[in-house]
């Protein structure tokens, strides 16, 4: 199955590079460049020796300026083109025997300051991802039809609306449907991030995508193809890749502005010299040129990506991956954090919660014989018990007579005595009435989001023996984290796809004020837009695929990268390498700093730049001391941008 649409778009605004020379090769060329003007101005080498940067470092701008023109656009490559060409036109025109007045060594600096500019640029942008690809081996293949008694398998995509299908252990359900006889234990994490299996039986709704842990079943199908839950999670994810835009670079958009404004200016400052000051006319072209080399924007175009380099270099450092710098402004703007349940503020794995034996019995006993006889069962949740009695060195004992009652339990026979393991319909069937402490113990974890097991006796001394509940553990840090962006002044809502119980009590365990529950996919989307029509600033953390729409759609998508999925990761704008949810107030602090450096960056370039041309207009600055001039400003703002490397 391929997906056209899969496709990943180039990114409007493609900061410029040497890309085209090869990517191994452009730290190189751009050294070149910096040895061949550091060779002219020490006079190591002739003034004719600055053509090798421009040359390396100005071709990719003079390709990318031409590619602006001819699509009508003025972008910030055109004004520093036009720079050097000034300069270079300027070398020849006012070239006295040897001495060119630095407009060579002028144009270099200009190409060479760009091309580093852009190199770290382009270290941080993230590529476009698509991450579709992902979802594509996750996409049910083949579904098994029956038609007049006989069975086939046929691909997924050729299933119609009310067939009926066969599913058994361990297969996908191929699409939308409804079960019509057989009971089945399903895995729903792909869609709802519920950690538990979820029992089914007939009548009851599955989903495609979902996995049969437990039981054959056979169901007719209602929602196939682009219309089953599984497509339509594949095209909310898709349409919210398509709405977010890449940050176009601050000094392009300046472009339209910034090109008239230098020519005009470096224009007059000429004529008026020449005109009103009675200059000659070598000094005026030497003025004017002098405000181009001073007015091209090098400083403003290092002061984004220099801070957002020192930032994800900190970040790493720390196990957190940010994916871009336009998700640095992001997540400095956010004053909501949506927060999945399972995998996220919890471990995602269900664990055995408690033991809460009845009736005098101990819990050796107990334990013991709910392993003897979970043992022989496939359902996800024996598996925690049989584990908890092997870690004591309890014994398995022999078990006959295995009966599963589907939806119900199961049902053995342990030295003559019949043992039962299941849930309250498992006591009604063998006629066992639990007594007023079970009830009690059951509705309280009911209550907790637990899953609870009762271990009863039948027969003739029928009766509860024991209780066993099962949870998905809240993270140790969780609390911390949800207290310290409360502190900050950031909300804190859950949304996951787990009942109702559940998600109060992760909430109550946490902090989180706002609760959400029963969401699937779509409906996390839902409820981001919602909060974002309330001008909230939204970020999602999440770590499964049913996380992945709501990650694109909100401002800043967040993943737990240790057991995410990889379409969950390939969605997120930034990754917690190492399931550190503990990192996450300390992301948004420096998300915060490192939009506050980049400002202060921006005001910085623009001050210097307005006092170079000051001085280049007053006839104070040649071209080679303002080029030293724009260098400076350059050299400043990587210094401001290099503290967000010690923030803590």
């Amino acid at each position: 199955m391929s997906c056209p649409n899969c496709k990943t778009k180039p990114k409007s605004g493609t900061p410029l590079s040497l890309s085209g020379y090869g990517e191994k090769l452009e730290p190189y060329l751009i050294a070149l460049s910096g040895l061949s003007l550091a060779a002219s101005f020490l006079h190591l080498l002739p003034s004719e020796s600055a053509w090798i940067a421009i040359i390396v470092s100005g071709t990719p701008i003079f390709r990318h300026a031409a590619q602006s023109l001819a699509n009508g656009k003025l972008s910030v490559d055109v004004l520093i083109a036009t720079g050097i060409i000034a300069s270079i036109a300027a070398n020849f025109a006012l070239q006295n025997g040897h001495h060119s007045h630095g407009y060579l060594f002028a144009a270099g600096e200009i190409a060479f300051i760009m091309a580093i500019g852009h190199y770290l640029e382009e270290r941080t942008v993230a590529k476009a991802r698509s991450g579709i690809e992902s979802l594509i081996t996750l996409t049910p293949q083949t579904a098994r039809r029956i038609q007049s008694e006989h069975e086939d398998i046929i691909p997924a995509s050729e299933v119609c609306s009310g067939d009926v299908l066969r599913v058994l252990p361990g297969e996908t359900v191929p699409v939308d449907g409804e079960i019509l006889t057989g009971t089945t234990s399903l895995d729903q994490s792909v869609l709802t991030g519920e950690s538990m299996p979820v029992d089914k039986t007939a009548g009851e709704t599955v989903f495609g995508g979902t996995v049969n842990r437990f039981g054959s079943f056979t169901m007719r199908a209602t929602h196939v193809g682009e219309d089953s839950s599984f497509a339509r999670m594949i095209r909310l994810i898709k349409e919210a890749e398509e709405r977010k835009s890449p940050m176009e670079r601050l000094a392009d958009r300046w472009a339209s502005a910034l090109i008239p404004a230098a020519l005009f200016t470096a224009a007059a400052v000429a004529a008026i010299s020449y005109y009103v000051f009675a200059a000659s006319g070598e000094e005026a072209l030497k003025r004017g040129i002098t405000i181009l080399v001073v007015f091209c924007p090098c400083s403003l175009v290092l002061a984004t990506p220099t801070a957002v380099i020192a930032a994800i270099g900190n970040a790493s450092r720390r196990g957190i991956l940010i994916r871009s710098g336009e998700v640095l402004e992001q997540l400095g703007k956010i004053n909501t954090v949506c927060f999945d349940k399972t995998g996220t503020l919890t471990y995602g794995k269900p664990q055995l919660s408690g033991i809460h034996c009845l009736g005098g019995n101990a819990l050796p006993e107990v334990l013991s014989l709910a392993a003897s006889a979970e043992k022989q069962s496939e359902h996800p949740l024996a598996a925690c018990i049989v584990e908890a009695a092997m870690e004591q060195s309890l014994p398995i004992l022999q078990a006959d007579d295995f009966e599963l009652i589907p939806g119900q339990g199961i049902s053995v026979t342990i030295n003559n005595r019949r043992i039962l393991a299941g849930n309250n319909r498992l006591l009604e069937r063998f006629n066992v009435m639990p007594d007023t402490e079970a009830m009690q113990i059951a509705e309280t974890s009911f209550m907790r989001g637990e899953t609870v097991i009762f271990v009863a006796e039948g027969g003739e001394r029928a009766r509860v023996l024991g209780i066993f509940t099962l949870a998905d553990s809240v993270r140790e840090t969780a609390k911390e984290v949800v207290r310290r962006l409360h502190q900050s002044g950031v909300e804190t809502v859950l949304l996951t796809g787990d009942n109702e119980r559940a998600a109060e009590h992760i909430g109550m365990l946490t902090g989180v004020k706002r609760i959400e529950a029963n969401l699937l996919p779509a409906d996390k989307t839902e409820r981001i837009k919602l909060l974002q029509q309330s001008a909230k600033r939204t970020a999602m953390v999440g770590d499964g695929l049913n996380d992945a729409a709501a990650m694109k759609t909100a401002d800043a998508g967040i993943a737990m990268g240790r057991i995410g999925s990889d379409l969950t990761i390939n969605a997120a704008d930034a990754v917690l390498v190492r399931d550190n949810i503990e990192q996450l107030p300390f992301l948004l602090q420096l998300s915060a700093k490192t939009h506050r450096v980049i400002i202060g960056n921006i005001i910085l370039s623009m001050s210097i730049n307005i006092l170079a041309v000051c001085f280049a207009a007053s006839g104070l600055l040649g071209p080679v001391l303002g080029a030293l001039i724009h260098n400076a400003g350059s050299c400043s703002v990587v210094l401001n941008a290099s503290r967000l490397i010690y923030v803590k």
